[in-house]
């Protein structure tokens, strides 16, 4: 693949590149959902509440209107009376403003979910910038929402001259009505023309939003580059993990040399491996490593154990089975047991020896360590 291939944005958006786009607020949204919601929930609303609220509401204002001569030479008194009337109202129209409420919440929700982010509301230069202003004009997001909004006059034009032809005999008898009649009446036509140039605005709705999810998902496409920096910066850059990796092992390596003083014996390849043991009296009676190392860990081993007066032992195949089976602070296996007891026995005996003069013992030479082990 040609470097160029390699920047196409192509590769579907990973879960750090979503949950970092929802934490800016970059979620799908429809504002033709939202607006569609809002006007079917406000006529439904105006439909079974119209007549409620307006009955209400016109007792109010005749109430309003209704003044007492002692209230009107009060300007207190009329303050608390228009404050008491105004209250009222908004009693009256309480449960349509909180159907619409509920309209606002319903689009964003359906659409990314209720989120709030301070970095979508901060304040960013080229928001102000024109020319930046003027890309997203011509751009095919603005190209799209010319064609929207052309569509959407179209649409409701070409409703509303339908709605008002299947409803022009009924405004002409408008006129033969008496106005009580005739308000309740063109109240019911506004309602229902309301509510059918409403529901026109669904087929609209009904394109934008997988228009929306599609154009959503396609600003957050990735190239492969960007996957593979994404997952350098996640897991850790090699070189630095690298680094990471030494470190550790020349801290467990320092930890490791601090402890051999500690050490019984140290057994030996012997320039390959080197393993000390500690034998563990007051616990359970089995050898433990303190140290292992090869090549230049193990001639530091010996080094270590030469200057703290640490027996230093050849037996080439018990290092190796050691160093194999064995892991730092571990103790050895029961199989190596008998062997390791041999190199323990020499040890005491060599030391006893050299502190009475004595004659110094020979080194075992035919240690048994089984063949699995070899």
């Amino acid at each position: 693949m040609s470097g160029g291939n390699s920047e196409e944005r192509t590769e579907k958006p990973t879960p750090k590149r979503l949950r970092e786009a929802r934490e800016k607020g970059q979620v799908p949204r429809s504002r033709e959902l939202n607006s569609t919601l809002l006007l079917m929930i406000s006529a439904l609303g105006f439909w079974g509440l119209g007549s409620l609220m307006v009955g209400n509401l016109a007792t109010i204002m005749r109430k309003g209107l209704v003044i007492e001569r002692s209230m009107a030479m009060d300007p207190v008194a009329l303050v608390q009376q228009f404050s008491s009337l105004v209250s009222k109202g908004l009693w009256v129209m309480a449960p349509l403003f909180a159907l619409l409420v509920v309209a606002a919440l319903v689009g964003p929700a359906s659409m990314g979910g209720m989120i709030f982010s301070t970095k979508a509301v901060s304040f960013k230069v080229e928001k102000i910038n024109p020319l930046k202003g003027l890309a997203r004009i011509f751009s095919a997001k603005g190209l799209m929402e010319l064609l929207k909004t052309l569509a959407k006059f179209l649409l409701v034009a070409v409703a509303s001259m339908v709605l008002l032809w299947s409803l022009k005999e009924d405004l002409l008898l408008l006129a033969n009505e008496s106005l009580g009649s005739a308000l309740g009446h063109a109240g019911s036509l506004f309602v229902k023309a309301y509510l059918v140039l409403s529901s026109v605005l669904i087929l609209v709705a009904l394109i934008d939003v997988p228009f929306q999810i599609h154009q959503h998902n396609k600003q957050l496409k990735m190239s492969l580059k960007e996957i593979k920096d994404e997952n350098k910066e996640t897991e850790g850059r090699p070189e630095v993990k690298g680094k990471i990796r030494a470190l550790q092992r020349e801290m467990s390596q320092r930890r490791m040399m601090e402890r051999l003083p500690e050490a019984d014996v140290v057994i030996t390849n012997p320039t390959h491996y080197a393993v000390a043991l500690a034998y563990d009296r007051e616990g359970s009676g089995a050898p433990r490593v303190l140290a292992k190392g090869a090549d230049l860990v193990a001639l530091r081993i010996r080094e270590v154990a030469g200057k703290h007066g640490v027996p230093v032992v050849s037996a080439p195949p018990l290092a190796r089975a050691l160093y194999a089976t064995t892991e730092i602070d571990q103790e050895i296996p029961a199989e190596l047991y008998v062997a390791v007891a041999h190199i323990l026995a020499y040890i005491y005996q060599l030391n006893q020896a050299r502190s009475q003069d004595g004659v110094e013992p020979s080194m075992p030479t035919d240690l048994p360590v089984p063949d699995e082990f070899k």
